[in-house]
């Protein structure tokens, strides 16, 4: 598939290099001069070909050949831009367009109406995707990113493996022969640090691997035993009935309306005077006026309080690095233990060790976020590709496909599919209940198929399901 990308920030070059290392031809378009210097050096190695202009000038467009594209991404800051990079594709014959709009005004059917009659068009808000993933990760403290598949029904859990878990030390084939004969999850996919460069790898594991402590799971798991199986990875914590969000902008906004919803006390440390008033008289929560690097005015606003979250989720991740090991700290001198839980959003991911090593609970990167959404549209031919999760930690995505009646796994066993090994069906969901996948196991039309996957591979396997 022929990809035009436009607009190389945080998001733009993140969907560039994942699609491009799925063998996909993509052309990523960029009007800053600085900006699209520094590309040479951030992509290097990566097939992508660089495009200096606007993706709103046809000559720029006609240059990156939008005429024989079968999708464009235009995911730049700009609403409007966007927009309008869509209609000029749709103009030029590319079918598939994908923006990225914030505004609520643009989001209203009068703007939808521009793209009335296209059912290949798809419209992203990074602050909603990152508010809803923050939600599932307080649902689930110790968890390091969390999806729903298969309407609920099948979970994605990855979590670093601490070592006091039970599953420390056991190896994958004694673990299901344990778990037999109806396995309640799966390990898809470990990554770990081997060998002399210090550098971490993802394997889809097979029977004789054997877990260590700091090893980073992924687990397909069934929604009913999703409690059961946080014990088993050491992970289970009581669930906050207390949030301190660091930042009063709009992901804060809806992230503090949803926590209300599911009875969670609510507090907001807002810089903007104006803004916090703002955020009062539209919740109705406490807020406090000022920096979240102010350690005397998060000690105020309870950020060791017992049974509590820290969200850190500004524009700025210095800031919310600094509050969340502050909190992490408070906690500590407070009240002697680990401190609360701790959320932050960053937008550079060479920050991701450092959190790590300094124990901040979780990270999430509006990248990723937005890209799940972006490569389940690219991956979606007809209703095969029902979702898509990608991964901050290591290169192994999830892909849940749908069977379709005579396509070629209708009907087989998982074992005569031919799988790559870097492929593993982790969970069927048949009639709405979940089931972990083994070798004996059949597909049936209308099945709803999860699997781990490395690079490469997506594309392959979803050919079966066609």
């Amino acid at each position: 598939m022929r990809i035009i990308v436009v607009g190389a920030g945080e998001v733009g070059t993140y969907v560039a290099d994942r699609l491009s290392r799925q063998d996909h031809d993509v052309v990523l378009i960029e009007a800053d001069r600085e900006r699209f210097q520094r590309l040479e050096q951030e992509m290097e190695g990566l097939d992508v070909l660089k495009v200096r202009g606007s993706g709103t000038d046809p000559e720029v467009l006609k240059e990156a050949g939008v005429e024989g594209t079968d999708l464009l991404v235009a995911v730049t800051k700009g609403d409007e831009v966007n927009i309008l990079c869509a209609l000029l594709a749709r103009h030029a014959g590319v079918a598939k367009t994908v923006v990225r709009v914030e505004s609520r005004t643009l989001r209203r059917a009068q703007s939808s109406a521009l793209f009335a009659g296209a059912d290949d068009h798809l419209v992203i808000d990074p602050d909603e995707e990152v508010a809803e993933a923050v939600l599932r990760l307080v649902a689930l403290p110790g968890a390091l990113e969390l999806d729903e598949m298969a309407d609920g029904e099948g979970v994605v859990l990855s979590a670093r493996l601490p070592g006091h878990a039970p599953l420390v030390g056991e190896s994958l084939r004694r673990l299901g022969e344990r778990l037999g004969p109806e396995w309640d999850f799966i390990v898809g996919s470990i990554t770990r640090r081997d060998g002399d460069d210090d550098e971490e790898r993802t394997v889809i594991p097979r029977g004789d691997w054997t877990l260590r402590e700091g090893d980073l799971l992924t687990v397909i798991c069934k929604k009913r035993a999703l409690e059961s199986v946080t014990r088993d990875l050491g992970l289970a914590r009581e669930v906050p009935d207390h949030a301190l969000l660091l930042g009063g902008g709009r992901t804060a906004e809806m992230l503090a309306g949803s926590l209300m919803e599911r009875g969670i006390d609510v507090a907001i440390i807002e810089k903007r005077r104006d803004r916090a008033t703002q955020l009062v008289e539209r919740l109705g929560v406490l807020v406090y006026p000022g920096d979240i690097t102010d350690a005397s005015l998060l000690d105020d606003a309870g950020v060791a309080k017992p049974r509590g979250v820290v969200v850190a989720l500004t524009g700025q991740d210095d800031a919310n690095v600094l509050a969340c090991l502050y909190a992490k700290a408070a906690g500590r001198r407070n009240r002697g233990d680990d401190g609360p839980e701790t959320i932050a959003v960053v937008h550079r991911l060479q920050l991701l060790d450092l959190l790590e090593a300094h124990e901040v609970d979780a990270t999430i990167s509006p990248r990723t976020a937005m890209a799940n959404s972006v490569l389940r549209f690219v991956r979606g031919e007809g209703d095969t590709v029902a979702a898509v999760a990608t991964s901050l930690h290591g290169d192994a995505e999830v892909v849940e496909f749908a069977v379709s009646p005579g396509c070629s796994c209708d009907g087989k066993a998982i074992s005569e599919l031919g799988l790559h090994e870097d492929v593993l069906i982790g969970a069927i969901v048949r009639d709405g209940k979940a089931q972990i996948a083994r070798g004996r196991s059949t597909l049936r039309p209308r099945d709803h198929v999860i699997a781990v996957v490395r690079p490469g591979q997506a594309e392959r396997l979803s050919e079966l399901f066609e």
